[in-house]
Parts: structure tokens; C-alpha cells; sequence
């Protein structure tokens, strides 16, 4: 078992090195996102780690939808806060439905493990948008490197995904 883990991470892990080019919130990104997520739970990674990269699916899937509506010219006044809150509600809803978040067992600081990582991975994503975004404009509107865009956010949740594993298998919290 231990062997295929290990084979599925490596797998995971070697798209880093083959990766064309994409946008940040890319249809690609999203779907290879997404089949992370259930490798993850597939491999026993902790909720809290898992749910990090839920919430960061969540925003990103939340900005291009409000992008591509603004292009299409269907953006509407409240969108910012509805559009979320519809995938934030139905993806949460369809996790308590078929019994992944909400066991009373599961939960950090009192909070439900999923809720919780899912929060912290949309801060950490938000805040490494607004840390490209703070370096692109420190230099002249262009990018410090190639891909910093995607490379960014990618890394932040990286690290933020390994602080909360140490934490969690130290016991620390």
C-alpha cells in the first residue's frame, strides 16, 4: 500500500515538471485541482491539508466565473459575494450530504476540519493574488519571473499545506 502512495504522490508531483503553459485559473488547473483533492483523501492526508487546497479551488473557480460573466457582459451588482457563496454553499452542502465533512469527531479548534482548512486555503490563496499582484506593480506592471502568476499561489499553498501537516503530525495542534 505504502508503495502505491508513494507512486501516486510521485505522479502528483512530476505534472510540476511537465506543466505547459496556463492560466492561473485555467479549466485544466481546476480539473487537475480537483483530481488532487481526491488522491489526497485516496493517499490519508488529513482534512485539514486537503481542505486548504478546497478552498483555494473555490476561489479560483469563484474569480474566473466573475471574470468570464464581466467579459460576457452579465455581470450583475452583488456578484462578488453571490458568486462565492454559491459554490462555497453547494460544495460544502454536498460534502455534509455524503458524510466527508461534519462528524463530530473531525474538528480543530471546534471547527469541522474541512471548514476550517477550506477558509484558510482561500486567505492563503487571496493573499498570494494580492502578493503578485503587489510585486507586478513594484515592477513596472511586468512579472519579476516567467509564470510568477501561477507559481505564487502554487507555492504559498505548498507551504502553507506542509506548516498545517507538521503541525498536525506533531500534535502541535
Amino acid at each position: 500500500m505504502k508503495k502505491i502512495k508513494v507512486f501516486f504522490g510521485g505522479l502528483l508531483l512530476s505534472g510540476f515538471f511537465w506543466a505547459n503553459i496556463a492560466n492561473a485559473v485555467c479549466p485544466v488547473c481546476i480539473v487537475a485541482v480537483g483530481a488532487g483533492l481526491g488522491f489526497s483523501r485516496w493517499l490519508g492526508v488529513d482534512d485539514v491539508v486537503s481542505s486548504i487546497w478546497i478552498g483555494a479551488l473555490l476561489a479560483a473557480i469563484s474569480i474566473w466565473t466573475i471574470i468570464w460573466l464581466n467579459k460576457k457582459g452579465w455581470g450583475f451588482k452583488f456578484q462578488k459575494i453571490v458568486i462565492p457563496a454559491v459554490y462555497y454553499l453547494l460544495t460544502l452542502v454536498a460534502l455534509y450530504y455524503f458524510d466527508i465533512a461534519g462528524h463530530p469527531l473531525n474538528k480543530i479548534f471546534g471547527i469541522d476540519k474541512i471548514i476550517f482548512g477550506s477558509v484558510a486555503g482561500t486567505a492563503f490563496f487571496l493573499a498570494s493574488v494580492q502578493l503578485h499582484n503587489f510585486l507586478k506593480i513594484k515592477n513596472n506592471e511586468k512579472s519579476f519571473f516567467p509564470y510568477q502568476k501561477i507559481a505564487i499561489p502554487v507555492v504559498v499553498l505548498i507551504l502553507t499545506s506542509l506548516i498545517f501537516y507538521f503541525l498536525l503530525k506533531w500534535r502541535i495542534i
